[in-house]
């Protein structure tokens, strides 16, 4: 799998499928979820309403991954994570991990080929940038999968150079 990094928008990525950091309700939220249940437009909510209505009846876990349309995105599908609310006491970093390799269980289900994923839990959940990617790029680098491109979009200059840090320092196969 190569992976990219790229700073824009992730509900303008033209890819199969878009990883959403989702709230638990599954209902919408701030930041990336915010967005992209803004721009994927109702399609979106309704799915994810039909979930909380049947198996989902408490909410999404956090790590855990599910799919739902993409609505108006450009992607076909959008892939709704949970991550982790970020904690100097208690590791949580196998979750933030958890996110990604699931979303990564979720797209071959589907039989996605490609996959843009936010800097989860790096906003709203004040996981550090750096750390973030560094369990980004540990779990995508670390899981069989059939993607062929994992894309880790970041939303601002300042994360981007973190991301362009930990890369340089880890620059593995990608």
């Amino acid at each position: 799998m190569r992976i990219e990094l790229v700073t824009g928008d992730i509900t303008a990525e033209e890819v199969d499928a878009v990883v959403n950091a989702a709230n638990s309700s599954l209902l919408g939220g701030g930041g990336v979820d915010g967005a992209i249940h803004r721009k994927g437009g109702p399609e979106i909510l309704a799915e994810c309403r039909a979930l909380r209505a049947g198996h989902y009846g408490r909410g999404l876990a956090v790590g855990q991954a599910v799919a739902t349309t993409a609505g108006r995105l450009p992607a076909r599908w959008v892939i709704h994570t949970v991550g982790p609310v970020y904690s100097a006491d208690v590791d949580r970093s196998g979750l933030l991990r958890d996110c990604y390799t699931n979303s990564l269980i979720v797209a071959d289900g589907l039989g996605a080929r490609s996959v843009a994923f936010p800097l989860i839990s790096s906003g709203v959940y004040r996981w550090p940038k750096e750390d973030a990617v560094a369990q980004a790029l540990t779990a995508l680098r670390g899981h069989p999968t059939e993607v062929e491109v994992a894309r880790i979009v970041v939303f601002d200059q300042q994360t981007r150079e973190a991301a362009d840090r930990v890369l340089r320092a880890h620059p593995g196969p990608a």
